[in-house]
């Protein structure tokens, strides 16, 4: 049995566009060298194409479903660490 996915801290607001871009590059780039590394050796015998198809099939699922939830959440605390706290009010 697998629990919720936990939610960001209240009062935490969307990503801005810049936010959301750094965050996705931050999550792309690592994913499609170590794929690329891991793989090379067999995609360098494919077309461009497929070679692409091939990486952007495997990396999608691991950036959306592994590694945004974690940064995310990682943003979430990092803003909420930044918030001062109000005192007795």
């Amino acid at each position: 049995m697998t629990s919720a996915p936990k939610a960001p801290p209240a009062g935490t607001r969307p990503p801005t566009k810049h936010e959301l871009a750094a965050m996705i590059w931050l999550a792309v780039f690592p994913t499609l060298t170590v794929l690329n590394l891991a793989l090379g050796g067999w995609l360098g015998a494919l077309s461009p194409v497929l070679r692409t198809f091939v990486l952007a099939t495997i990396a999608v699922p691991i950036v959306i479903y592994g590694l945004m939830p974690q940064l995310h959440r990682l943003r979430g605390h990092l803003l909420a660490r930044a918030t001062p706290r109000r005192q007795g009010t």
